[in-house]
């Protein structure tokens, strides 16, 4: 868990069948330990950081548990801000320009409905 997660984001996994904990990987995070979670040891569970240099797309996630070697395709997904311009800068969220822009839309709906507003009672007063 996650199923989608940013770069440098954590990721949760769980492996079911595993007694004595093992190891996870993918080519998105580095290799990390699975430790026992529950008294019966059967499930084991791994935090991953995610890289903060990884491309966005789907990776797989290797285990390594009890002598036995699971692969799960496309496990999960890294999403990241799109890289551009100059020296390929990453933007992620609102940039200034799109906040102005909406500032400028968001006051000319205003005046907009104001003036349509004061017209509208001036032309019923006239009547």
């Amino acid at each position: 868990m996650p199923g989608a997660i940013a770069r440098g984001g954590q990721l949760a996994v769980t492996v079911e069948g595993c007694r004595n904990g093992g190891v996870m990987q993918s080519r998105a995070f580095p290799r990390t330990p699975l430790r026992p979670v529950n008294a019966f040891g059967e499930r084991a569970r791994g935090i991953a950081t995610i890289r903060e240099n990884v491309h966005p797309g789907t990776y797989d996630i290797a285990t390594e548990c009890d002598g036995r070697r699971l692969i799960r395709p496309r496990a999960f997904t890294v999403v990241g801000g799109v890289r551009g311009g100059v020296g390929g800068g990453t933007v992620i969220g609102a940039a200034p320009a799109d906040m102005a822009i909406g500032g400028g839309l968001l006051a000319a709906g205003t005046v907009g409905g104001g003036v349509f507003w004061l017209c509208r009672r001036r032309t019923d007063k006239r009547v």
